[in-house]
């Protein structure tokens, strides 16, 4: 019990890392690990982090959704800029922007919906300075959503270990922190 206990521990611990890397999972793997030890253990004395987990996981994608909306408003991008910075997104996960020497995959996925909204809004206003501060208001409210849900993640993981520590370990009250 306690090597799976240690597993999901090192899951959530990628999820902390997923809430603000972009391309690995985040708070759902959190969610995840917990509903495992839950099916595991019968889920006795899980009610808190479960519902932590679930309300976080919601107030998650409303984060995401919500801050960079915010960023976009806030610097006055378009659409245009908003679907551009979806499609970088997408083509930085996918591989489709060009290989840099250093970073991979990761860069691509950090600058891809900065290039796409900075290509939409070009598109869309023909003024490459609305462009890219445009693009700049999407990343700002991206990595402040970001931020918010690592956040999040470490407060969620640290409520199933300190409702689940004792249990596990025999006594010991207080999980290392």
């Amino acid at each position: 019990m306690v090597v799976l206990y240690g597993l999901l521990v090192v899951v959530m611990l990628v999820g902390v890392v997923g809430a603000i890397v972009p391309a690995v999972p985040g708070i759902s793997l959190i969610f995840g690990a917990i509903v495992i030890w839950g099916v595991v253990k019968g889920f006795a004395g899980l009610t808190v982090p479960l519902i932590v987990a679930g309300v976080v996981l919601l107030l998650g994608m409303g984060i995401d959704f919500l801050a960079t909306y915010w960023g976009a408003q806030k610097f006055g991008a378009s659409k245009w800029g908003q679907i551009g910075a979806i499609v970088g997104l997408l083509a930085g996960f996918f591989g489709l922007l060009p290989a840099l020497p250093v970073g991979g995959p990761l860069v691509g996925l950090l600058f891809g919906p900065l290039v796409g909204a900075a290509i939409g809004e070009f598109l869309y206003r023909r003024d490459f300075v609305l462009a890219m501060k445009a693009a700049l208001g999407i990343l700002v409210g991206t990595i402040a959503g970001n931020v918010v849900q690592f956040v999040l993640a470490i407060a969620t993981v640290a409520v199933f270990l300190f409702t689940t520590w004792s249990s596990v370990m025999g006594g010991t009250t207080t999980p290392p922190v």
